[in-house]
């Protein structure tokens, strides 16, 4: 059983999910801070490339297993055309303006 993305409790966690679906970079790339960080199973990795790899060029879609920590930390089942599907964690810190400033990936 998935949690549909607009049932999702973090209303920005809830909009990146929206966006990664929906393949809206532009709308995506807007919800992050202009310093946002990101990792990948614990390294750290260049946002705009990881972003263009791994989600927009490569069909990402989420499919949110289940939620914690206030909706900011999520399990699901993401699946790219590069990697097939992979049960996945992601943690998001946001800013005080809404924004992601920083998230994190990786097998679950």
């Amino acid at each position: 059983m998935t949690i549909q993305p607009a049932k999702l409790s973090d209303p920005a966690v809830r909009a990146f999910v929206s966006a990664v679906n929906a393949h809206d970079r532009d709308r995506f790339m807007s919800l992050l801070t202009d310093d946002a960080t990101m990792s990948d199973d614990g390294s750290d990795r260049d946002l705009a490339e990881w972003i263009d790899r791994e989600i927009f060029s490569s069909n990402g879609h989420l499919d949110v297993a289940n939620e914690s920590q206030g909706g900011r930390a999520l399990v699901a089942n993401y699946r790219n055309d590069t990697w097939g599907e992979m049960r996945t964690r992601w943690a998001f810190t946001v800013a005080d303006d809404g924004r992601i400033s920083r998230f994190e990936t990786g097998q679950a």
